[in-house]
């Protein structure tokens, strides 16, 4: 296995994620390119892992968009903010059939997953509408959830969430369109209802915007009988990003 994995690294050197040059082990990235990636750090929402200013020590803060419109979820946590490479690894794995993205993205966002988990906790993605899922042929997010459950040990549920009915894109539309287009458009697959009774939901998606799809998500768990739902993303899009 040795002279194979050997053999194989001569002929497939490993690549950066990012520009493709030769880098030191699969699925990393260059200095340059691990340079222009924004990775979620210091003091951050609690809720939305929106980052926030200043230093809070043991202390859970909210940022105001989260005090005034609170999400029906626990914990959230990202690992990059979308913006330059964050953004462009985003994109590759969610529209450019770049699946091996999937699985350092679930290495970034590992450690948040134990911190917020608890042991019992069940790992769901957020759900295609099966016509999006037959175009691009995987589910960028149940990708990621796969390997987040094969490197913290927790249970995964693919097709616990089911969006029954397509709808749009949300690009660029407010809070309000957002939640009215999302209104009954995902609930809980009846035949995986009974796995998340008393337990806590691990929501995994790309990115978050304004919430809305993983509100959504979030309240059909809650209505199903899950005792809380936290949330974790690859990517944030930020204010200021």
């Amino acid at each position: 296995m040795g002279l194979l994995q050997t053999a194989l690294t001569a002929i497939y050197p490993p690549r950066c994620l990012g520009c493709g040059e030769m880098v030191d082990s699969d699925f990393g990235l260059c200095g340059a390119c691990w340079g222009q990636t924004a990775f979620v750090g210091g003091t951050v929402c609690d809720t939305c892992s929106t980052p926030l200013p200043g230093s809070v020590d043991d202390e859970v803060v909210h940022c105001d968009a989260c005090l005034r419109a609170p999400k029906p979820w626990k914990h959230g946590r990202a690992a990059l903010i979308y913006t330059g490479m964050g953004r462009k690894l985003v994109l590759r794995l969610k529209h450019g059939d770049r699946q091996e993205i999937a699985k350092p993205a679930a290495g970034w966002m590992r450690q948040a997953v134990m911190d917020m988990a608890p042991e019992n906790a069940l790992i769901a993605p957020v759900p295609l509408h099966w016509m999006r899922l037959a175009k691009r042929r995987y589910n960028q997010s149940a990708l990621i959830a796969k390997s987040l459950s094969d490197m913290t040990g927790l249970d995964a549920c693919p097709d616990l969430l089911e969006r029954p009915r397509k709808t749009p894109s949300l690009d660029g539309k407010t809070r309000s369109e957002r939640a009215d287009i999302l209104d009954g458009a995902i609930r809980i697959n009846p035949r995986r209802r009974h796995q998340i009774i008393n337990r806590t939901v691990v929501l995994v998606d790309d990115v978050m915007t304004t919430g809305a799809t993983l509100s959504a998500c979030a309240e059909a768990c809650r209505a199903a009988g899950a005792t809380d739902v936290c949330v974790a993303v690859l990517a944030r899009v930020a204010k200021d990003a």
